[in-house]
């Protein structure tokens, strides 16, 4: 039930609209001048506020409308009066006033006024909360090397190519870069190739025309045409057919597509953002990418980092996730203890920042109390970092380097980083443990506390 701030020093004045509101099933609250007014917004949750401009004794009511936006500037406010000017009408407009009504009041005309601020502050808020997810969270050097070059790339037309392993925000850099680019007010299409079969991409992509192939039974609008005057992101673009990928090719080319089954080019001006998990340079050596298309799609590449690179991040990603996950589920913000947060910081997170979130949900809603003690059993456990080696390393040889370089770790962090000890306990000359922590790039600052030399 949405609440309504009633702001008026005449009394039957405040009693007729509550009973106009109260109707139609909003909850009322009254205040019959100014400082009363604020000491309720502080005190209670107000989604709307009908506030008198003139009023007899203390604040007036433009004073009021200035304090409540210091206060809170979400919450609409109605400006309503029986003697006012259209300056002062103008003035309240400017002040952040949502609408001007005068009285006597109109019932149909105060609940529509009333109902268009309301819904129209829910929308900014839904805006804000999609916006506030589609953060680019980070203060590690190469996170920030990653929003600066955002930032002069997106008022650009300059293709984009966005490489990075799976997880690692590849479709929030692209929502961002159209964001910030003279686009920004158009269409931002995603079209992810690797869930769209092979057979139907073109279609996706480009549109049929009626009749054009079983099934065919309407004219259908490809992706590039709906993004027309705005972005295409075309995520997973190494999973895309080569027959499809001379059709981009030809469209980044021409400025054209036609679509299945027609006969004619349809001009398209859309900027191409393009993304991948894939060494492209490696599927062009097999043959399975053009690499025309490559230098065409390559123009800027923005690589993004996994989350193991740049664990200094984790802290301020967990605590964003929870605060994230407490409001969306109406709980109060847990904290963390720090073993918690130590365990997470250590863990492989071969998802990347995609894992750490659902960790971190679970987490939220699974743990008791208002902190959470223990980080989850699967977050930085050996099982799951095996799994993770086996399921995403792409040759033997990697295999083995990634195990062992896991292996080793854990040792040295089971002998607080002494070297001696942990090349003892392995059987091993510390000179070739140095050798394998050189060539892992394993160390304090990245992966753990800094190794201790002496024995």
């Amino acid at each position: 039930m949405r609440t309504i701030l009633i702001v008026d020093d005449e009394k039957p004045i405040r009693e007729a609209i509550r009973n106009i509101l109260e109707y139609v099933k909003y909850r009322v609250v009254e205040a019959e001048n100014g400082k009363k007014a604020l000491d309720t917004i502080s005190a209670d949750a107000v989604d709307g506020v009908l506030l008198d401009i003139k009023m007899a004794h203390g604040m007036d009511g433009l004073e009021v409308l200035r304090e409540i936006k210091r206060m809170n500037t979400d919450i609409p406010v109605v400006m309503i009066s029986g003697h006012g000017t259209f300056e002062t009408a103008v003035e309240a407009t400017k002040l952040g006033a949502f609408d001007y009504l005068p009285k006597p009041l109109d019932r149909e005309k105060l609940l529509i006024v009333l109902r268009n601020a309301l819904e129209q502050h829910s929308l900014a808020k839904e805006i804000r909360q999609v916006r506030g997810k589609e953060q680019i969270l980070g203060a590690s050097p190469k996170i920030k090397e990653i929003l600066s070059l955002i930032e002069r790339v997106g008022p650009t037309d300059a293709r984009v190519l966005i490489t990075g392993e799976s997880g690692t925000g590849k479709e929030l850099v692209a929502k961002a870069i159209h964001r910030t680019s003279k686009r920004s007010a158009m269409a931002f299409v995603e079209v992810n190739c690797a869930a769209i079969p092979a057979e139907l991409i073109e279609s996706e992509l480009f549109g049929h025309e009626k009749g054009s192939f079983t099934g065919a039974t309407a004219q259908r609008i490809g992706k590039f045409e709906q993004a027309d005057g705005g972005t295409i992101l075309l995520d997973e673009i190494g999973d895309m057919s080569l027959q499809a990928q001379a059709k981009v090719l030809r469209v980044l080319e021409e400025g054209k597509v036609e679509r299945v089954g027609g006969d004619k080019l349809i001009p398209v001006d859309v900027r191409v953002i393009a993304a991948t998990n894939k060494n492209l340079s490696e599927e062009i050596k097999k043959g399975a990418f053009r690499e025309d298309l490559y230098h065409r799609l390559n123009v800027i590449p923005v690589h993004l980092p996994s989350l193991r690179e740049r664990r200094e991040d984790i802290p301020l990603l967990v605590k964003a996730f929870i605060e994230d996950t407490c409001s969306r589920n109406g709980m109060a913000v847990k904290k963390i203890a720090d073993r918690a947060m130590l365990a997470l910081a250590a863990a492989e997170w071969g998802g990347n920042v995609r894992e750490l979130r659902n960790i971190v949900e679970r987490l939220v809603i699974m743990s008791p109390g208002d902190t959470i003690e223990e980080a989850a059993p699967d977050a930085a456990s050996p099982r799951n970092e095996v799994e993770d080696i086996l399921n995403t390393s792409r040759s033997f040889q990697e295999f083995k380097d990634r195990a062992e370089a896991t292996f080793i770790k854990r040792q040295l962090g089971l002998h607080n980083w002494n070297v001696s000890k942990t090349a003892e306990a392995l059987g091993m000359e510390r000179s070739h443990l140095y050798t394998k922590i050189n060539k892992y790039g394993l160390g304090r600052e990245k992966d753990g506390p800094k190794r201790e030399e002496n024995a």
